[in-house]
């Protein structure tokens, strides 16, 4: 392969990934519509996926409806965007959403726990279980325990699936 052919295909392929959110924020600026909610949506490509956030200049107070308890409803409105673009694209989309912030927040906190998790493995030598997470709370803390020079693995089954921090 040319640079010139590896450009290209990078040039491509955030042309695909910007297609992603801008049909991903068409159907959510008509699901705010619908549920008569004010939001302004931000679009961005960070890590090889469309990012599309949902935010609020009058408090995430309202958008809190559409984060729902733990996240849930933000989980399935991320699936119910992925349907959309997968409709009009026909390829599978990685689209990540957030809503109020709430995903960016969470994401903090589980680096938290990743980093603090990998300290008490380098500190005692035993492996350290976490609880159950979704695939993207895993994702952060296997990110998370990387970045401290330590190993993870996802253990179980989902919903029950879990990480587990390993000493070198």
């Amino acid at each position: 392969m040319t640079e010139g052919t590896t450009s290209a295909e990078g040039a491509d392929t955030l042309t695909r990934l910007e297609q992603e959110g801008e049909i991903a924020a068409d159907y959510l600026e008509g699901l705010l519509d619908i549920a008569d909610l004010d939001g302004d949506i931000d679009m961005d490509v960070e890590a090889d996926r469309a990012s599309v956030s949902i935010i609020s200049d009058t408090g995430s107070r309202d958008l809190q409806k559409l984060v729902g308890r733990d996240g849930e409803v933000l989980e399935a409105l991320q699936e119910l965007t992925r349907l959309a673009v997968h409709r009009e694209t026909g390829d599978r989309s990685r689209l990540m959403l957030d809503i109020a912030g709430y995903r960016a927040k969470k994401r903090a906190e589980l680096s938290e726990l990743g980093a603090k998790a990998a300290a008490e493995v380098k500190s005692s030598g035993e492996p350290k279980r976490l609880r159950p997470m979704t695939p993207f709370e895993r994702k952060v803390v296997h990110d998370a325990v990387k970045a401290a020079g330590l190993r993870s693995e996802s253990e179980g089954e989902e919903p029950q699936r879990f990480v587990v921090v390993l000493p070198n």
